[in-house]
C-alpha cells in the first residue's frame, strides 16, 4: 500500500504526530523509534485511542497511540497471558490431550494443574515442562492475532479438545472471534499477547502444593523473576470453592450460563447463599468455642476494599447471638488521629489508610480496659472538623459480651500489639473468585471487587465509574501495603464471592462503565471490563435474598450501612 501523507499516528511517549503507512503494524513504527522511548525493557503492548492492542494491531487511519512495558498493569497481564500459552504449548508438545487449568493468581504467580491428573504433576514432570519452555522461548516464535466467524474457532477449539472454550462460545453469541496461533497450537485470551516468545526469558515453573505456580517478571526488578512466598490459608480458601465449584459443576463461564438458560438460577442462588451462611456459622462457632475457653474477647475482621467486610460483620454478629454470645462493636474510624496530624501519602494527600491514621496508643488502652472488665468512654470522629471527640458514650463488657471491630488493619499486630494473643480472633474476608472464564482465563479478584466498587459508589456516593477506577489503583497501593502482607495471620478466612454475581453485576455496570470518557487513561479499563461483562448471560436480582452480600453493593439489603 501507497504511503498517504495524511495518515499519521500521533505518539503519546514522544510528544509528536509520526508518518504511518497504511495497514502497517504499530510494531514496525516501534522498532523505528523504541530508542527514543522511555520504558523499562521492551514494549509488550500499545493503547491505541485508549483501548489496550497488541504490537501487530494494524493501523489503516489517524490513531493515538502510546507503547506500554511490563511495568503497566496492562502490560504485566500481556505478559503473564503469553506465559500461559507457552505453557499450554508445552503441555501439549510434552502431553497431548492432558488438559492444563490456570486456576488463579496466588504467591505473586499463577497456580496451574493437570485437570483430573491429581498424581501427574512431579517435580521432574514440571522441571521438564519448565526445559520444553525455555526451548520454545528460545526459538522466538511469533503469537499471531488472528479473526474470524466464531463458528469456525468453535470447530477448530473442538478439534483441539478445547471443550471449555467451546463451551463458552456456544453460550454468548458473538458473530467473530479473536485467536492468537504459536507454532501449531491456536488459543484465546481475555486480552493481548506480546509479539513474540523472544521476549518471556524472565519466568520460572515451580512445584507448589498439589500443582504448580508460573512466575513471571517482578513488577519493581523486570529483570528478575518474582518472588513467590507460601499462603497455605489463602490458598485453602480457594481451594474449598474450587472444590464446591466442581462438585456442583459450575467452574467456568460457559458452564453458568448455560445453568442461567436452562433455568437453574434460582436454584444455584439459594445454594451459593448458603454456603455463605454456613461458613458464617462455621465461623461462629469456632469464636465461641475459643470464648468459652477464656479466649476470643477480640474479633477482628480485615479485608479490601469491596470484599464485604460490613455485610459479614452483621452477619456473622446474627450467628453469634444464636450462639448467646452478645457483639459490642467499636468502630476503628473514631480513633483516627486530628487531621492536621494525619500522615501524608506520596502526593501529599491525607492518607487516612496508613495505620499510622490511627491514635493505637489510645485504641490499646481502651481495649485493653474493657477486657479487663471497665467502662470507658468511647470516642466519636468528627469528619467535618477533623477530630476526634467524646460525647458522653461509654461501653463495658458484661458477661457474653464479646468485641466486634471491622477494619482494613484488623490483621495487623501492631494495631492491637498490647492485647494478648490468646485474646484474639482474626478474620480475612475477600472476594477469592474461583470461577474461571475458561481454562487458561482466570478472573481477577481486583476485577471483581472493583465492579462491585464501582456500582457502590455510583449507588450510594453518587461517582462515576470515571472517578472510582482514577482512584482504584491509590486503593491497590494501599491494600497492598497494609493489608495483603497480614492475611495469613488470620484464624479463619471467608470467601465473600457468589458464582452468581457477575451475572447480576453486569446489568449495573454496564451503563455506567459506557459513561466514562474514550478521552482519558481510564477508558482503559472501562472498555476491558465491558468486553469481561459482555461472556456472562444477565441474571435479574429478583431471587437474591436481602441478607446476601451483594445487597450490600446492588442496594436492597435488611442491614443498616
Amino acid at each position: 500500500m501507497k504511503r498517504n501523507d495524511e495518515l499519521k499516528v500521533f505518539c503519546k511517549n514522544t510528544g509528536e504526530y509520526i508518518d504511518i503507512d497504511g495497514g502497517d503494524s504499530l510494531l514496525n513504527l516501534y522498532e523505528t523509534i523504541k530508542g527514543r522511548l522511555d520504558l523499562q525493557g521492551d514494549a509488550v503492548c500499545v493503547l491505541v485511542n485508549n483501548k489496550v492492542e497488541d504490537l501487530h494491531y494494524p493501523v489503516f487511519s489517524p490513531k493515538h497511540v502510546e507503547f506500554i512495558d511490563v511495568t503497566t498493569n496492562a502490560g504485566y497481564r500481556a505478559m503473564t497471558r503469553s506465559l500461559c500459552m507457552v505453557l499450554y504449548k508445552a503441555v501439549n508438545d510434552l502431553y497431548p490431550g492432558k488438559r492444563l487449568c490456570i486456576q488463579h493468581s496466588i504467591s505473586n504467580g499463577h497456580y496451574c494443574q493437570i485437570k483430573h491428573e491429581e498424581h501427574f504433576l512431579t517435580p521432574e514432570t514440571i522441571t521438564g515442562l519448565k526445559q520444553r519452555m525455555v526451548e520454545i522461548i528460545d526459538a522466538d516464535i511469533k503469537f499471531v492475532r488472528r479473526e474470524r466467524l466464531t463458528t469456525d474457532v468453535i470447530e477448530m477449539f473442538r478439534k483441539q479438545g478445547l471443550k471449555d472454550k467451546v463451551r463458552l462460545l456456544e453460550s454468548i453469541n458473538q458473530l467473530y472471534t479473536v485467536y492468537y496461533k504459536l507454532d501449531d497450537i491456536i488459543d484465546s485470551f481475555f486480552g493481548p499477547l506480546v509479539p513474540s516468545t523472544g521476549m518471556l526469558k524472565v519466568f520460572d515453573l515451580i512445584p507448589y502444593e498439589q500443582g504448580m505456580l508460573l512466575l513471571g517478571p517482578d513488577r519493581k526488578d523486570i529483570s528478575q523473576v518474582a518472588k513467590w512466598e507460601p499462603q497455605p490459608k489463602l490458598f485453602q480458601a480457594f481451594t474449598d470453592y474450587i472444590n464446591f465449584n466442581e462438585i456442583i459443576h459450575l467452574s467456568d463461564v460457559g458452564e453458568l450460563n448455560h445453568a442461567i438458560t436452562a433455568g437453574y438460577a434460582p436454584l444455584l442462588i439459594n445454594v451459593v447463599e448458603a454456603l455463605h451462611n454456613k461458613h458464617f456459622i462455621q465461623i461462629a462457632d469456632e469464636i465461641t468455642r475459643r470464648y468459652k475457653e477464656g479466649g476470643a474477647r477480640v474479633v477482628l475482621i480485615a479485608g479490601p476494599s469491596s470484599s464485604g467486610k460490613t455485610t459479614s460483620s452483621k452477619r456473622l454478629a446474627i450467628q453469634l447471638l444464636t450462639n448467646c454470645i452478645v457483639p459490642k462493636v467499636i468502630e476503628l474510624d473514631n480513633y483516627f488521629i486530628n487531621r492536621d496530624r494525619t500522615p501524608r501519602d506520596e502526593d501529599g494527600d491525607y492518607d487516612y489508610e496508613s495505620l499510622y491514621a490511627l491514635d493505637l496508643e489510645q485504641f490499646n488502652k481502651d481495649v485493653t480496659a474493657l477486657l479487663a472488665g471497665e467502662e470507658v468512654a468511647m470516642p466519636t470522629y468528627n469528619f467535618v472538623k477533623g477530630e476526634r471527640e467524646y460525647l458522653g458514650k461509654t461501653l463495658k463488657l458484661e458477661q457474653g459480651d464479646i468485641l466486634l471491630m471491622e477494619g482494613i488493619h484488623g490483621l495487623n499486630p501492631e494495631l492491637t500489639r498490647l492485647i494478648p494473643e490468646e485474646q484474639k480472633f482474626r478474620i480475612f474476608v475477600s472476594a477469592l473468585t474461583t470461577l474461571n472464564i475458561d481454562d487458561h482465563n482466570w478472573i481477577g479478584t481486583y476485577d471483581n471487587r472493583l465492579l462491585r466498587r464501582i456500582i457502590r459508589d455510583h449507588q450510594y456516593r453518587g461517582a462515576s465509574a470515571y472517578d472510582t477506577i482514577k482512584r482504584w489503583a491509590s486503593v491497590r497501593r494501599g491494600e497492598e501495603k497494609w493489608i495483603m502482607p497480614f492475611h495469613e495471620n488470620a484464624d479463619a478466612m471467608f470467601n465473600s464471592s457468589l458464582l452468581f454475581e457477575l451475572s447480576v453485576m453486569r446489568n449495573y455496570a454496564l451503563p455506567i462503565l459506557q459513561q466514562v470518557p474514550s478521552n482519558t487513561p481510564e477508558y482503559a479499563v472501562a472498555t476491558r471490563l465491558i468486553k469481561f461483562l459482555s461472556y456472562f448471560e444477565p441474571l435479574d436480582e429478583k431471587d437474591i435474598p436481602s441478607t446476601s452480600l451483594l445487597r450490600e453493593f446492588l442496594g436492597g439489603s435488611s442491614f443498616h450501612y
